[in-house]
C-alpha cells in the first residue's frame, strides 16, 4: 500500500538543515504561518496556482478570485482559533498575513501574490524531492495528498484507541486481583476480630499473632501494588487509573482538533462548493462520500473511548480510590466526549441534494438529506422520520439563536413533507428523498421601500429526532438549505434568479440569515457570471465579454476596453434594481435573457465560437468597415431582451464611389429562432457570405443547417418550408427575392407624408452613428413557401389564415425608389 503524504508533511519530515532551507523559502511576502496552517487548503488548490500565469495580465481577473478565497481562509481560521489561549500569537499573525495581502496585492495586483505562492511551493518541492532522492526514496511512494493527515491522524486516534482498550483490560485484571486479595485482608481481618473476642489462650494468642502478621503484610501489598506508598507519590492501580485518565485526555484533545478540521472546513467548503454549484460552478458531489468514512470513523473512535471512559468510571465507583487532593478527571471526560458526539451528529446532517433555489407554487420539486454517521451508529435500527416545513428568514434567523423552532411556526404549507429515513447497504448510506413535495402557500412579510416579493429569501427546515446506544442518547436535529425565493408566476424568474445568484456567489460563512453584502468587487461579480453563462450554454464568458459587460454594468459611454475594473464595486441596484440608460430593464434582466437564448436556441454556434455576442453597435461598425462585402457578425442586442441582430457590410457595385455600408438587421428573438434556426436564417440571407473576419459561412453553419426533405406528404397534407426574406434585397436597388414574391399588399409611401418611422424596438440597436432608419425584420413571407409542388401566383385573399399571423410587413408600404434612397444606407 502507497504511503500518501502532503507535500507539507513531508517538507516536516526532512533533517534540520534541508528543514531550514525549506523555511527561508517563506518570510514577509508569504509568512510560513499561513502556509502551514493552511497546507491543506493551498495544497487542494495546487492545479489553479499552476493554471495562472503571473506574466498575463489577462489572468488578472482570475487571480483576484483566488487571492480573495485564500484571504477567506486565512480569515476563518483566525476566526476558528479566536477561543483557544493557546493560539492567540497564531491568530494574531493570520490577521496580520490577511490584511497584509488585501492592502499588498488584492487592491493593486493580485497576480504577484501568485507568482509568490507558485516560486514557494515550486522551490518547497524541488528541496524535498531533492532530499527523497538522496535518500533514494522511490517517487511513486510519496503522492501530494491534501487530506493525507486527516487519514493519518484517523490511524493514530485508532492506534491510541487500541492501546487504551488494553490498558483498560490490564486495569480490569489488576482491580480484579486487587478484589481477591482485598477480600482476603477482609476474611483475615474477621478471623483475626473472632480470635480477639475468644478465650485469651496460648494457643488463639499464637494464632491472633500469625492473623496480625498476615493482615498487616496483605496490607502492606495492597498499598504498594495498588495504592500509595507515602502522601507524594502514588503507584500500582491509581497510578494506572491516573494514566489512563490521562491517555484519554489526549485522545480527546486530538479528536476536537480533528472533528474541527473536517466539519469546520472540509464539510462547510463541501456546503460552499455545492451553493456555488448553484451558480454552475464545478461541483465534486462525491467528495461527500469521503467526508462520510472519516465522520464515521470519528463516531467510531468517539463511541470506543466514550465506552472505556465509562467503564473506568464503573471500576471506580467498585473500588473508589482517589489521591488525596486529586481530581477525578472522568465526570469531566465523559461530558467532554459526549458534546464531541452531539456535534458530531447534528453537523452530519446534511442536504444531500438542496431543493430548488427558485419555487414555484403548486409545481413539484425535491430534496434528499442523509446523516453521514447514521449506519455506523446503527441509527438505521429505528428509522427516524424527518419532516420539512418552510421558514422565512427572520424564523431562520430565530432558530439560530435558540436551537428550536415554536412549534406550528412556519410560512407555509408542503404537501408530502414527511419521509422516513432509509439505511441502503451498497452505498452505506441513511438518507431519504422526498419526489413530490409541492408548496401549496406561501406567508409574506410585509415590503418596505422598492422590496418586491423576488427579493424575498425563504429557506426548507428538514427536522428529525432519533436515538443512539439503545436509547442513552437522544439527538433532535434540524438543517437549513440554501435561501429559496418563492415565485407564483414565470416572468418573475429573472429577478428571483438574481436574488439568488447574488446569495450564492456573496454569502460570507458564519453569516445572519440571509444577510448578503450591498456591494461587491467587479472581478467576483464578473467570475459569478462567467461561471453562470458557462454553465448554462456550456461556454464561459472571456475577457472581452467581461469588460463588456462591466460596461453595460456600470452603465460607461466610453469604451469599456480602456477601462481597469478590478477596484470597482458593484451595488445591488446596478446589478438588478436600476435600469441600464435610456432602457426599461435592468443589467441583470439583460444578461439573463442572453445567456437564455443562447442557451436554448444558439448553444452551437456559441460554443464553436462564430456567435461574438457580446459587442456594441459602435464596436461592431469598426470591425466590419474594412472587411469584404458580405462579411458579417453576431451580436446581442442592447435594446431588445435576447434579441440577436446580424451586423454585415455590404459595397454597393452598382455606384462610383465610395458605396461600402453596414447595415443591422432589427433583433431576432427566442419567439423568431422558434420558427427559423439561426444556421438557417443566415443561409437563407444570400448576401451574407463571411463570418467575421473572413470565413465563408457554409464553412461555419453549414452543419446546423435543416435538411429539407423531399417527400413530406405521410400525413396528406404538403409541408411548408419558411425562408427569411428582407424586402428589397438581395442587392442594392434589387426588386428580387425568391420565386411566387407577390406584389406588396399595401399602397406605396407616400413622400409627402414624411419619412416611416423604424420600427426597430429601439432606434440605438439599428441606426448609425448618423441616426439613418435601420432595415425592417425579416419577414417570414407566406408568399415565399416552397414544397415539392410548383406554387402558382396567388393574391392576399387565396390564403387568410397564413396572412393573418404575418408580422406586419411595414416595409411593402414603401416603393422600391425609397427604400433605394433611404434604406440603403450606412447602419
Amino acid at each position: 500500500m502507497q504511503t500518501k503524504m502532503s507535500l507539507w508533511n513531508r517538507a516536516q519530515q526532512l533533517p534540520p538543515d534541508a528543514l531550514r532551507e525549506v523555511q527561508n523559502v517563506y518570510g514577509e511576502q508569504f509568512p510560513i504561518e499561513v502556509r502551514h496552517y493552511l497546507a491543506g487548503w493551498i495544497e487542494d488548490k495546487m492545479h489553479q496556482w499552476n493554471e495562472i500565469d503571473p506574466e498575463n495580465m489577462s489572468h488578472s481577473q482570475y487571480a483576484h478570485s483566488l487571492v480573495s478565497q485564500l484571504i477567506q481562509e486565512i480569515e476563518n481560521k483566525a476566526l476558528n482559533y479566536g477561543s483557544n489561549e493557546d493560539l492567540f500569537l497564531v491568530r494574531i499573525r493570520l490577521d496580520e498575513a490577511a490584511n497584509m495581502f488585501k492592502t499588498r496585492y488584492l487592491s493593486s495586483n493580485p497576480l504577484i501574490l501568485v507568482g509568490i505562492i507558485q516560486n514557494c511551493l515550486k522551490t518547497e518541492l524541488q528541496l524535498v524531492q531533492r532530499h527523497e532522492n538522496m535518500l533514494g526514496a522511490p517517487q511513486n511512494n510519496m503522492v501530494i495528498e491534501p487530506c493525507a493527515e486527516i487519514v493519518n491522524e484517523l490511524d493514530i486516534l485508532h492506534r491510541r484507541t487500541r492501546e487504551t482498550a488494553d490498558i483498560l483490560r490490564q486495569l480490569e485484571q489488576e482491580q480484579e486481583s486487587f478484589a481477591l486479595q482485598y477480600h482476603d485482608c477482609t476474611k483475615i481481618n474477621a478471623h483475626l476480630s473472632h480470635i480477639q473476642s475468644q478465650e485469651k489462650t496460648p494457643q488463639n494468642r499464637e494464632m491472633e499473632t500469625n492473623l496480625r502478621r498476615r493482615k498487616q503484610l496483605g496490607e502492606q501489598q495492597l498499598t504498594e501494588k495498588y495504592l500509595m506508598k507515602d502522601s507524594l507519590q502514588v503507584s500500582g492501580l491509581l497510578q494506572r487509573r491516573m494514566d489512563l485518565a490521562e491517555k484519554h485526555k489526549g485522545t480527546i484533545d486530538r479528536l476536537n482538533i480533528l472533528q474541527q478540521r473536517i466539519l469546520d472546513e472540509e464539510l462547510i467548503n463541501w456546503k460552499r462548493e455545492q451553493q456555488m454549484a448553484g451558480n454552475g460552478k464545478p461541483f465534486n458531489g462525491n467528495k461527500l462520500d469521503t467526508i462520510q468514512e472519516w465522520c464515521e470513523a470519528l463516531a467510531e473512535i468517539i463511541w470506543l473511548n466514550r465506552h472505556q471512559i465509562k467503564e473506568c468510571e464503573r471500576h471506580q465507583t467498585k473500588i473508589p480510590i482517589t489521591p488525596h487532593g486529586g481530581v477525578d478527571m472522568l465526570p469531566t471526560l465523559n461530558s467532554h466526549i459526549t458534546r464531541l458526539l452531539s456535534s458530531l451528529v447534528t453537523s452530519t446532517f446534511i442536504i444531500e441534494k438542496q431543493p430548488p433555489q427558485v419555487m414555484k407554487t403548486n409545481t413539484r420539486f425535491s430534496a434528499t438529506v442523509r446523516l453521514l454517521v447514521g449506519g455506523k451508529l446503527n441509527v438505521n435500527m429505528t428509522p427516524p422520520q424527518v419532516r420539512v416545513s418552510i421558514i422565512s428568514e427572520a424564523q431562520a434567523n430565530a432558530l439560530l439563536k435558540n436551537d428550536q423552532m415554536s412549534k406550528g411556526e412556519m410560512s407555509g404549507e408542503i404537501l408530502n413533507n414527511t419521509g422516513t429515513m432509509e439505511y441502503h447497504q451498497s452505498s452505506r448510506q441513511l438518507s431519504v428523498s422526498f419526489r413530490n413535495m409541492q408548496l401549496r402557500k406561501i406567508k409574506r412579510a410585509e415590503k418596505k421601500g422598492t422590496e418586491s416579493v423576488m427579493d424575498e429569501k425563504f429557506s426548507l427546515l428538514f427536522q428529525s429526532q432519533f436515538s443512539v446506544g439503545g436509547g442513552e442518547l437522544v439527538f433532535q436535529v434540524w438543517t437549513l438549505s440554501l435561501p429559496v425565493v418563492v415565485i407564483v408566476h414565470g416572468n418573475q424568474e429573472p429577478h428571483a434568479w438574481a436574488t439568488v445568484s447574488w446569495d450564492n456567489a456573496f454569502a460570507e460563512q458564519g453569516r445572519i440569515p440571509f444577510t448578503v453584502p450591498d456591494k461587491v468587487p467587479w472581478p467576483q461579480v464578473a467570475d459569478m457570471l462567467d461561471a453562470k453563462f458557462k454553465s448554462a450554454t456550456g461556454r464561459g464568458l472571456t475577457e472581452d465579454n467581461l469588460r463588456f459587460l462591466a460596461g453595460k454594468a456600470f452603465r460607461l459611454d466610453r469604451s469599456p476596453q480602456l477601462q481597469d475594473f478590478t477596484n470597482m464595486m458593484l451595488s445591488w441596484s446596478q446589478f438588478c434594481k436600476e435600469p441600464l440608460s435610456e432602457r426599461n430593464f435592468t443589467f441583470w434582466e439583460w444578461f439573463f435573457a442572453v445567456m437564455k437564448v443562447t442557451k436554448e436556441h444558439l448553444r452551437q454556434p456559441w460554443n464553436d465560437g462564430s456567435i461574438m455576442g457580446f459587442v456594441g453597435r459602435r464596436p461592431a461598425e469598426e470591425m466590419l468597415k474594412n472587411s469584404k462585402s458580405g462579411t458579417f457578425l453576431l451580436r446581442f442586442s442592447d435594446s431588445e431582451l435576447g434579441g440577436v441582430t446580424i451586423a454585415w457590410m455590404y459595397e454597393d457595385t452598382s455606384k462610383a464611389g465610395d458605396q461600402r455600408d453596414v447595415f443591422m438587421l432589427q433583433p431576432f428573438t427566442s419567439k423568431s429562432f422558434a420558427i427559423r434556426p439561426l444556421a438557417d436564417v443566415i443561409a437563407d440571407l444570400k448576401y451574407l457570405l463571411y463570418l467575421y473576419p473572413n470565413i465563408p459561412k457554409e464553412q461555419v453553419f453549414g452543419k446546423y443547417y435543416t435538411p429539407i426533405g423531399e417527400h413530406p406528404t405521410n400525413n396528406g397534407y404538403v409541408k411548408p418550408h419558411l425562408i427569411t426574406h428582407v424586402p428589397g434585397w438581395p442587392g442594392r436597388g434589387s426588386t428580387e427575392s425568391y420565386p411566387n414574391t407577390p406584389q406588396p399588399m399595401y399602397p406605396m409611401h407616400d413622400s409627402s407624408l414624411g419619412d416611416p418611422p423604424s420600427v426597430s424596438s429601439n432606434p440605438s440597436d439599428c441606426v448609425s452613428t448618423d441616426q439613418k432608419p435601420s432595415l425592417d425584420s425579416p419577414l417570414f413571407d407566406a408568399a415565399n413557401v416552397l414544397s415539392d409542388f410548383p406554387m402558382p401566383p396567388y393574391n392576399d385573399t387565396d390564403y387568410p389564415d397564413i396572412l393573418e399571423n404575418l408580422p406586419d410587413p411595414d416595409f411593402t408600404n414603401f416603393s422600391l425608389d425609397f427604400l433605394h434612397t433611404n434604406f440603403m444606407k450606412q447602419q
